[in-house]
């Protein structure tokens, strides 16, 4: 299992009236770990995207929430690989706040597109590679 993490403030943009950070958030909290992932791991979206002409779109999104978010808080986002991909990539996702309270959970799929003809393909390889050699 492969797990990616990076932390951040609630911006006051985030919340609503009452303090809270609104649900939309979450999602991009997700993207944060996810970016932090694909970074650490050594390649970057935007190094797929330019070199390997393939872009990552988000195939399915779920999210349950758990625990409000406020203003003030420092969250840390997470992002779980469990298993290599090959048409999909399957990231388990969670946001915790400073208490370690779990926030929000769920999941994203992930698909890989040709940026050119815009019709799926498998999983890069230089991505497969990574994420199989550290999964050992």
């Amino acid at each position: 299992m492969l797990v990616f993490e990076t932390k951040m403030p609630v911006r006051y943009y985030e919340t609503d009236q009452m303090g809270v950070v609104h649900h939309s958030n979450y999602i991009r909290y997700f993207e944060c770990a996810r970016n932090t992932m694909m970074v650490e791991m050594g390649v970057p979206i935007e190094k797929v995207e330019s070199e390997d002409k393939v872009m990552i779109p988000i195939v399915s999104v779920e999210c349950k929430f758990k625990h409000p978010a406020r203003m003030g808080d420092v969250l840390r986002a997470v992002a779980i690989i469990e298993k290599a991909p090959l048409a999909k990539l399957y990231v388990r996702q969670a946001v915790y706040n400073q208490n370690d309270e779990l926030c929000a959970e769920g999941s994203v799929t992930l698909g890989f597109i040709n940026s050119e003809t815009f019709r799926p393909v498998p999983c890069p390889e230089k991505i497969r590679n990574v994420i199989e050699s550290r999964l050992k």
